[in-house]
């Protein structure tokens, strides 16, 4: 029976030489496959592609328009609220103009006493060419008087006493003219050389009211730019104070892009280099195009709130980052916002180094909505002055 159960087993199978000679050449090739590629791509990327410098420690930025009150008020609408866009001029907050108006009140009642007042001065410039024209008769007529009595004291037909009245009567017609010519002269000087528009005492009057309509203005406050709103505090019947900040308003069609550079990768760095920038919010596949608008003045470190100070302690040499402005293309904007503060990706090509390494070029200002004088204020100071005067 052992040696029926020996011939009935299968026999034990034989291990193929082959194989591991085959599996060595496999792995031989796959590492000239790997190597040749290595190869290529160290050619392409340290010998053929362009120069670049690239960081992801970028972030986008921008302007923030705070919105605040110029006068005091009590808050009657909102208008705006945040993550709405706004145009420049639009209407955000309406302020309780009942204080306002009445001073715009009192202002116009001001501009028609001063119409009113100039006129009486130039009415007593009249009345003193009349008062002067009667002491002059007064006086010819004191003279004529006292030649006559002179002549018949002479004879002495008059006595010396009556003689001396009419000297005296000669000298106060000489003084009632003087004051009546003293009294025009004072008259003259308050309206000499204009006319009730060009008054002093008017002009002042007017720009009183032009003061009380601008406050009136302050109580509608609106959007000094294009933009979206954000950072909204203020409230309905909320007392606020001049100066009070109450939102603000983003220009997200103006923001750039703040990359940290470390100062190891400034030597190429030049003003007007082409720049790619990836956001992650939309990711890889979007690409922003835009330009080195200038470089930072220093490191982040220099412009702290606690700056380090090397010279005491211990050192340790850290790698610094300087700030580098890119501005971004306003089309590509429009067509994809970016907001604040998000985090992008910027590569900017350093082969051509014809650029500047300062900015040589000041920036255009950057205005937003200015306020200009109400055509409807200057019709209503002509319609007061012509009433009055």
């Amino acid at each position: 029976m052992t040696d029926t159960a020996t011939d009935t087993a299968a026999p034990a199978p034989e291990t193929p030489a082959g194989k591991p000679r085959a599996r060595r050449r496999a792995f031989a090739i796959l590492g000239v496959i790997v190597l040749v590629a290595l190869i290529v791509w160290a050619v392409f990327h340290f010998l053929l592609s362009p120069p670049e410098e690239e960081t992801d420690d970028a972030y986008v930025a921008g302007d923030v328009v705070a919105i605040t009150t110029r006068d005091p008020g009590t808050v009657l609408a909102l208008h705006a609220d945040n993550t709405q866009s706004v145009k420049a001029g639009q209407p955000l907050i309406d302020l309780d103009p009942v204080t306002a108006d009445v001073n715009v009140a009192a202002a116009a009642a001001d501009l028609a006493r001063a119409v009113r007042g100039t006129r009486a001065d130039i009415t007593r410039v009249g009345q003193s060419d009349a008062t002067i024209v009667q002491a002059q008769a007064e006086l010819a007529r004191a003279r004529d008087d006292y030649a006559r009595r002179r002549g018949a004291a002479a004879e002495g037909a008059v006595s010396g006493e009556e003689l001396s009245h009419a000297a005296d009567a000669v000298k106060v017609a000489t003084a009632n003219l003087r004051l009546a010519q003293q009294q025009r002269a004072q008259a003259q000087s308050a309206v000499q050389g204009t006319d009730v528009n060009t008054n002093p005492a008017v002009l002042s009057a007017i720009a009183a009211y032009r003061r009380a309509a601008i406050m009136r203005s302050h109580m509608h406050v609106v959007a000094p730019i294009d933009g979206v709103v954000a950072q909204r505090t203020v409230q309905v019947g909320q007392q606020i104070a001049a100066g009070t900040p109450l939102m603000a308003v983003v220009p997200l069609t103006r923001v750039w892009v703040d990359a940290n550079f470390r100062e190891t990768q400034l030597k190429d760095l030049r003003i007007g280099q082409p720049v790619r920038v990836t956001a992650d919010t939309y990711g890889d596949d979007l690409v922003f195009h835009g330009r080195v608008a200038g470089v930072g003045a220093g490191s982040g470190n220099a412009f702290a709130l606690l700056p380090p100070q090397n010279a005491s302690g211990n050192w340790i040499k850290i790698v610094q980052r300087v700030p580098v402005r890119i501005e971004l293309n306003p089309r590509e904007l429009a067509a994809n916002p970016l907001r604040i503060g998000l985090s992008v990706k910027t590569v900017v090509d350093t082969a051509s180094k014809a650029g500047n390494r300062l900015a040589q070029v000041a920036a255009a200002p950057y205005k937003g909505e200015v306020t200009g004088t109400d055509p409807q204020v200057e019709a209503n100071i002509r319609q007061i002055i012509a009433a009055n005067r």
